[in-house]
């Protein structure tokens, strides 16, 4: 099992005011939203338990699977996402104040040209190369 931690109160507001601190993540709002995001849910399973949320099954694929995490993961109110590791663990990035891709790019990959990679890894959650925040989480392509 891999175990990911999440900025709580950063994210995506899908619960409403205050969701942070006050509302659990509700399991049905997290399937809207990776259906929203286009992604293909098919084998997996959602479940939240407090501020946690554990995704069970198989993914079509295991990008798919780093995706979902990475969409319920950048929710705000959730602050981890249980999921058994594949075959190869995911790499992930937290952003920090200051982060751009390109300096996220140099670091995990060793050449900052190569931002359009995280980007694409990250589309649909990501909408544009410069709207990354802080505590939000990336997928860093292998």
């Amino acid at each position: 099992m891999g175990l990911w931690s999440f900025a709580k109160s950063a994210g995506k507001k899908l619960f409403g005011v205050g969701a942070a601190e006050a509302a659990t993540p509700d399991p049905e709002a997290l399937k809207a939203e990776i259906a929203d995001l286009g992604l293909d849910a098919t084998g997996v399973e959602i479940k939240v338990e407090g501020d946690k949320v554990v995704v069970e099954g198989n993914a079509v694929s295991a990008e798919m699977k780093e995706k979902i995490i990475l969409a319920v993961g950048n929710v705000e109110g959730v602050a981890e996402v249980e999921a058994e590791d594949d075959e190869v663990a995911p790499v992930f990035h937290t952003v920090v104040k200051g982060d751009t891709l390109s300096a996220i790019a140099k670091a995990t990959l060793g050449n900052a040209n190569r931002y359009p990679e995280i980007f694409e890894a990250n589309r649909p959650m990501l909408t544009h190369p410069d709207k990354i925040y802080p505590g939000q989480v990336l997928r860093i392509p292998q």
